[in-house]
């Protein structure tokens, strides 16, 4: 049965997309610790971070870079966090999210009735300082 992450990247559950490439993808999350708060994933299911190949992790974190590098540019953040918690979805992501303390990796943090616009405008921002950086594999 697909998770809820392969239903997103096959479009059956919409997703707001700031990445995609031929091996993952990176959505908004719907319910964000901090504005930004992005997931990246692969496209191929793999439950548990330490079952993916190393050649899988590489690129996932280079993602986690260049998006975490957008994030920066795009919400003037003190720092970014990265997070693989693997708890609510059984199919691998990567929390990548502005952040300015350690309570912002707190998932009782997480705000469960973000607005619509809100997350448009977040994933718009992320897309264009994706964009302003040079990355080609800006999600449309």
């Amino acid at each position: 049965m697909a998770t809820l992450f392969t239903n997103i990247i096959e479009g059956n559950i919409p997703g707001r997309f700031v990445w995609k490439d031929d091996v993952s993808v990176a959505f908004l999350t719907i319910a964000p610790i901090t504005p930004g708060h992005v997931l990246i994933v692969p496209r191929q299911e793999i439950d548990h971070w330490i079952e993916a190949e190393a050649e899988l992790l590489n690129h996932l974190m280079d993602v986690a870079n260049a998006i975490g590098e957008a994030q920066m540019h795009a919400f003037h953040s003190e720092r970014i966090g990265l997070m693989i918690a693997g708890l609510e979805v059984p199919h691998l992501h990567i929390h990548v999210l502005p952040i300015a303390s350690e309570r912002d990796l707190d998932f009782a943090q997480a705000n469960q009735d973000a607005s619509s616009d809100d997350l448009d405008r977040a994933a718009g921002v992320i897309r264009s300082s994706l964009r302003s950086l040079g990355y080609t594999q800006v999600a449309d």
